[in-house]
């Protein structure tokens, strides 16, 4: 049983981190307009570098000139569940990782599906599977703390990012 958080990411551009803890580390994507709950809209996800285990608890403010400098909201957080006989990281090889989420706002089954791989992008598709699951309700506020990125200090609080 393994774990996954979503952040809303107020970098220079706007967007959502998409996490999922595969061998010992967060896995990432930068989801530009965020997670789906509707099958049919298929969101773009480009593979960014693995964060430690520390992100799936971390909000707050990365400072001006650090990496990914701005607010971070924990958006929603649960537990993954890896589905298929291959470990994740050989699905994530080879292209194609199905799972299910059982968070605060994204449940049921999902997708990563990788669209290309360039020098310039690790492009995936986010994908929300048919299931009961399925629904378009969203709520943009942290699963911590009920904060919206917005309404964070503009102070840089201790943390270990």
């Amino acid at each position: 049983m393994s774990r996954f958080v979503v952040h809303e990411h107020g970098a220079s551009h706007a967007h959502f981190d998409f996490r999922l803890e595969i061998g010992g580390v967060l896995k990432s994507w930068a989801v530009p307009k965020g997670p789906s709950m509707n099958p049919a809209e298929r969101r773009l996800a480009i593979r960014v570098a693995d964060h430690p285990l520390d992100y799936l608890r971390f909000e707050g403010i990365i400072p001006k000139g650090s990496y990914g400098a701005g607010p971070v909201v924990v958006w929603d957080k649960g537990r993954v569940y890896y589905v298929g006989d291959e470990a994740p990281e050989t699905a994530l090889l080879r292209g194609k990782l199905l799972f299910v989420l059982k968070g605060r706002k994204l449940r049921g089954g999902f997708a990563l599906v990788r669209r290309t791989r360039s020098a310039e992008a690790d492009e995936w598709l986010l994908v929300k599977r048919k299931d009961r699951e399925a629904n378009r309700a969203w709520h943009l506020h942290s699963a911590l703390s009920a904060r919206k990125i917005g309404a964070l200090p503009h102070r840089v609080p201790p943390c270990d990012a």
